[in-house]
């Protein structure tokens, strides 16, 4: 049995077959390395589709009305300034970064979801004999989303230090390297940890675990889509995958962008003296998360909590599906 995301949220048939329970889980446990190699073909897919559109919300999240009037003359004035290469500025970390991320993120969801059914939710499953042929116990909505969460916190050890690069490379204006303070990735991380150690490189990590604690809501609301659309149509198991993984990540977006914008602040905020002599970009303006999500208040109102959601927005659907699909697509394909 090969243990998708799919099978994980309570077989991906619409009628679970009977099957010993103790095989189940023992097949599930020899499986989980699959989730780990899919990961990287998911991160892969979510980078390529959905890059642009991220340049673009970070760029409006972190910038003011003077500079982008909104999402469509970000794009024209990006592309006149910078050509295409533009879009995929800072694309270099997230591609190594969300290889890893990815395969972290969805390899922890297996095992967090099978911890949470054998230990809190279906305990029961450790006692029955191996002959039993009942149907697998299934986790519940608000399981999923405790796994959700927790791989969610798990990631942010490798997103942390992956977003902070990327954002601080994705708002640097310049069309020539020259001109910029950082000449790619590896020369912001160096300047960042020879500036502020590796507590500068994780600069956000605090925000990132707070934003990702919304994965809850990605999670449980795939388990629900993912089940209803295999009871309630006759999609086969990729379109199924396409569907829900699209529409559970704006459910997540909806959820989790003031979050984000608050984060993104953060990250791309002013780190002080450097230890070797360098400004850091001047004085912190944010010490503390509070101060951040304040200031994005004082500036523009709530409306400051939703700038660059409609370039998100549109991400997260393609983005999303395409990762899920790819991921699920590898773990059939695996021996």
């Amino acid at each position: 049995m090969s243990a998708t995301v799919s099978d994980a949220v309570g077989n991906g048939d619409k009628k679970p077959l009977p099957q010993p329970q103790r095989q189940a889980v023992a097949d599930q446990k020899t499986s989980h390395y699959k989730g780990f190699v899919a990961g990287v073909f998911s991160g892969i897919a979510k980078l390529s589709v959905g890059h642009p559109f991220d340049t673009i919300k970070v760029r409006l999240q972190t910038s003011t009305h003077a500079q982008f009037k909104g999402p469509i003359d970000c794009v024209l004035k990006t592309f006149r300034n910078e050509g295409v290469s533009g879009f995929y500025k800072g694309a270099t970390p997230p591609l190594v970064g969300w290889m890893a991320m990815d395969s972290l993120m969805l390899g922890s969801l297996t095992a967090y979801r099978r911890l949470l059914n054998e230990h809190i939710f279906n305990p029961h499953l450790k006692s029955l004999p191996p002959t039993a042929t009942t149907p697998p116990a299934k986790l519940p909505l608000v399981g999923h989303g405790l796994a959700g969460m927790l791989a969610g916190w798990t990631v942010s050890f490798i997103a942390a230090p992956v977003e902070h690069v990327k954002a601080r490379l994705q708002i640097q204006y310049a069309a020539t390297k020259s001109q910029r303070l950082y000449s790619g990735p590896l020369d912001c991380s160096k300047k960042l940890i020879r500036g502020h150690g590796m507590a500068g490189l994780y600069h956000g990590l605090g925000a990132t675990l707070l934003f990702r604690t919304f994965f809850f809501f990605w999670w449980s609301s795939y388990a629900l889509l993912t089940e209803l659309l295999h009871k309630h149509t006759a999609l086969s198991t990729p379109a199924v995958n396409f569907w829900a993984g699209g529409l559970s990540a704006q459910v997540f977006w909806i959820t989790s962008y003031p979050s984000d914008v608050v984060k993104q602040r953060i990250m791309t905020d002013a780190l002080g003296p450097g230890r070797d002599g360098s400004s850091g970009g001047g004085p912190r303006k944010y010490p503390r998360w509070r101060d951040a999500a304040v200031d994005v208040y004082r500036r523009d109102g709530w409306r400051g909590y939703w700038r660059g959601f409609g370039p998100c927005f549109l991400r997260a659907f393609p983005a999303n599906a395409m990762a899920l699909v790819a991921f699920e697509g590898v773990m059939r394909a695996l021996p």
